[in-house]
């Protein structure tokens, strides 16, 4: 009888065990989930994903029995390309078996793996989001929104629908600074929270430390498509077999692209002192 070799009967580097989780659930504070359309998912660097939308014509006003003039919407696409967020990771045999080392590990993966991509999708150069060309300038903030207001109001005019405020912690830190008046020890910003939940008029907030120290974006996430794959989280006790240590190896396809840069829009803050 003729020999297969199967998942069955070979050995354990041939067979390597596998998990797959939905990004969503297992890394949902991950700032591309928050602040972007996801459009699918792909594998590899080359490949990429292709998202159609349109570019609207206006409509017309015709009147009665006149020829209806044809409108001309642009159809346009944007390509998506990937990169892999990726971090392995050795651990002996006997650390691996104690109480709560695993569990801890892969909430240290899960922190990794957050703030790798935060910067690739926030600061990263090239990439990320406050790199894109034709965003729209909202200028600087020193002693009140009103520079946050006209660009909300910019943005709108533009067609958008602004639903994201993303802050570093020092732009939010300056920003609840800001007094309601120069004798008044009254934060503009009030505790800076509304259900728990922290709000700029009336816009939520995300503070995120990818963002450069002083900046701020104000983003409708309609404008930015994403491709976003599953986390894979791998273990083998093979592929370090001569030292008794377990290899693990967690693994995420993410990536995106600003559809709409005049939807999106950035700002500085003019003190980050007290």
């Amino acid at each position: 009888m003729s020999f297969t070799a199967t998942t069955t009967n070979s050995a354990g580097a041939w067979r390597p065990d596998i998990s797959t989780f939905a990004a969503a659930d297992v890394i949902g504070d991950a700032a591309i989930l928050a602040a972007s359309t996801v459009a699918g998912s792909i594998q590899g660097d080359q490949p990429v994903i292709r998202v159609a939308y349109i570019i609207d014509d206006d409509a017309t006003l015709t009147p009665e029995g006149e020829e209806i003039d044809e409108g001309e919407p642009t159809l346009d696409e944007v390509a998506i390309q990937t990169a892999k967020v990726t971090q392995l990771l050795r651990v002996s045999r006997e650390q691996w078996s104690q109480e709560g080392t695993s569990d801890q590990l892969s909430q240290s993966v899960r922190r990794a793996l957050i703030k790798r991509a935060d910067r690739l999708f926030i600061a990263e150069a090239g990439t990320g989001l406050i790199h894109t060309p034709d965003l729209v300038d909202g200028g600087t903030v020193t002693d009140d929104l009103d520079a946050l207001i006209d660009l909300e109001a910019q943005l709108r005019e533009n067609g958008a629908t602004p639903g994201l405020f993303m802050l570093s912690p020092t732009t939010w830190a300056a920003l609840r600074r800001l007094k309601t008046s120069d004798i008044s020890n009254e934060s503009l910003l009030g505790s800076g929270t509304d259900d728990a939940a922290p709000r700029i008029l009336g816009v939520p907030v995300l503070v995120n430390n990818a963002v450069p120290a002083g900046e701020g974006l104000l983003i409708d996430r309609s404008a930015i498509a994403s491709g976003v794959g599953e986390v894979e989280v791998a273990s083998s006790d093979q592929q370090y077999f001569s030292s008794d240590s377990i290899a693990v190896r967690a693994v995420w396809r993410l990536g995106h692209a600003v559809v709409r840069p005049d939807r999106i829009g950035f700002f500085g803050v003019g003190d980050l002192g007290s």
